[in-house]
C-alpha cells in the first residue's frame, strides 16, 4: 500500500508539480513580453450596391460601397512574402526577431537554427494575423512584437503597403477599361478613314458625287427639255395647218431636233451605257454604305469610350482606415498567470487519468 502511495505521489510530483514549477519558471523569469499593435480597416468602393446594416447604409449614403474580395486580397498581400520582404528591407525583421535579448522560445531560429528567408516567412505568419468580420467586411489587423515601438511600426507599415497596393488594382483596372475602348475607336477610326478615301477616290474617279441626286437633277432637265419640245412640236403643226408656207417653220424644226437631241443626250446620262448614272449607282451605294457603316461603328466606339471613362471612375477603390495602429503601453502577452493555471489543471488531469490506470492495473494483478 505504501508503495503504491509513493508511486502516486511520484506520479503527483512528474504530472503536476514538475510541469507547473518549470511553467512558472517560463512564464515568470524567461518569457518575453509581446505587444499587440491592432488597426482596423474597410476596403470600398464607389460602385454602388445594395448593402445591409447600419454601416452598409452609411456607406451606400455617401456613394461607396464594401469591397469583399478587393478585402481579401488585401489580406493575402499582408500575409505574403512579397510583404515580408519589404518590411525586412525597411526594418531587418530578421535581425529584430532573433534579438538574443527574446526568451529562445519565442526568438527566431533559436531552437531549429534555421535563419533562411521561408523559415522567416513561417515565423512572421505566426506575429502577423488580419482576419474580417463576415458581417461587416471590417478588417481587424493585429501585429505581435516584442517591442511596442516595433508592433506599431510594422502595423503602419502594412497599411500604407496595402494602400499602396489598392491604388495600383484601382489604376489596373481603370487603365484596362480606356485602353479596351480607346483600341475599339482607333480601330473604328482606321475603318472610316479607310472608307471615306475609297468614297473620296471612286467619285474622282468616275466623275460623280451623289448618282442619286445627280440622277434626279438630271431628270428634272429632261422633264423640262421634253416640256419645251412639245410646246415646240405644238407650235410645228399650227403652223403647218394654218400658214404652211411661214418662214418660221424651219427654224422650229430645227429646234425640235435640237430638243430631241438634248433629250436623249441626257437620258443616256441617266440610264445609258456603262457611264451612266444609273450603272454607276450601284457601285456607288456600296462604297457609300461602307462609309456610313464605318461611321456608325466610330460613333459606337466613340459612345463606348464614353461610357468606359465614365466605369473607370467608378472603379476607384479605397482603403479606410477605421483604427489607426495603437500603441501598446503594456505588454498583452503572455497570460503568465493564465498560462501557469493551465499547465498545473492539465497536470492535474493527466495525475488523475494516470493515477486511475494504475489503480486498475494493480487491481488486475492482485
Amino acid at each position: 500500500m505504501r508503495g503504491f502511495a509513493s508511486r502516486i505521489n511520484g506520479l503527483f510530483v512528474l504530472t503536476v508539480v514538475v510541469p507547473t514549477a518549470l511553467a512558472g519558471a517560463y512564464f515568470g523569469l524567461i518569457a518575453s513580453d509581446i505587444y499587440i499593435s491592432e488597426s482596423r480597416f474597410v476596403i470600398r468602393s464607389s460602385q454602388r450596391t445594395s448593402q445591409t446594416g447600419l454601416l452598409g447604409s452609411l456607406l451606400q449614403n455617401t456613394g461607396f460601397s464594401r469591397s469583399q474580395d478587393d478585402a481579401f486580397s488585401v489580406h493575402d498581400f499582408i500575409k505574403s512574402r512579397d510583404a515580408l520582404n519589404e518590411l525586412n528591407q525597411k526594418f531587418s525583421l530578421g535581425k529584430t526577431f532573433s534579438d538574443p535579448a527574446v526568451d529562445p522560445l519565442n526568438r527566431f531560429s533559436a531552437l531549429d537554427h534555421d535563419d533562411s528567408f521561408e523559415a522567416l516567412h513561417k515565423y512572421y505568419q505566426k506575429r502577423v494575423s488580419v482576419d474580417a468580420d463576415s458581417t461587416t467586411l471590417i478588417s481587424v489587423l493585429r501585429v505581435n512584437a516584442f517591442t511596442a515601438d516595433d508592433a506599431v511600426r510594422v502595423n503602419e507599415a502594412l497599411l500604407a503597403m496595402s494602400e499602396r497596393l489598392v491604388n495600383q488594382l484601382s489604376d489596373r483596372a481603370r487603365a484596362d477599361i480606356v485602353r479596351y475602348a480607346s483600341a475599339e475607336v482607333d480601330a473604328a477610326e482606321g475603318k472610316s478613314r479607310a472608307a471615306a478615301i475609297a468614297l473620296a477616290a471612286y467619285r474622282s474617279k468616275n466623275a460623280v458625287v451623289d448618282p442619286e441626286r445627280q440622277s434626279s437633277l438630271q431628270l428634272q432637265q429632261i422633264s423640262k427639255l421634253q416640256d419645251e419640245l412639245i410646246m415646240t412640236n405644238a407650235q410645228l403643226t399650227q403652223l403647218r395647218t394654218f400658214t404652211p408656207e411661214n418662214p418660221q417653220i424651219p427654224a422650229l424644226r430645227n429646234r425640235a431636233e435640237s430638243l430631241q437631241k438634248a433629250m436623249s443626250a441626257e437620258l443616256a446620262r441617266v440610264a445609258g451605257g456603262g457611264e451612266s448614272l444609273t450603272n454607276k449607282a450601284a457601285a456607288y451605294e456600296r462604297v457609300a454604305l461602307d462609309r456610313a457603316f464605318a461611321d456608325r461603328q466610330l460613333a459606337a466606339a466613340l459612345a463606348s469610350l464614353e461610357l468606359a471613362r465614365n466605369e473607370a471612375l467608378r472603379k476607384q477603390l479605397y482603403l479606410e482606415r477605421i483604427v489607426q495602429p495603437n500603441r501598446p503601453d503594456v505588454a498583452i502577452e503572455p497570460r503568465r498567470f493564465r498560462s501557469v493555471a493551465v499547465v498545473f489543471a492539465l497536470g492535474m488531469l493527466a495525475w488523475g487519468i494516470l493515477g486511475l490506470l494504475a489503480a486498475s492495473v494493480r487491481e488486475h494483478r492482485d
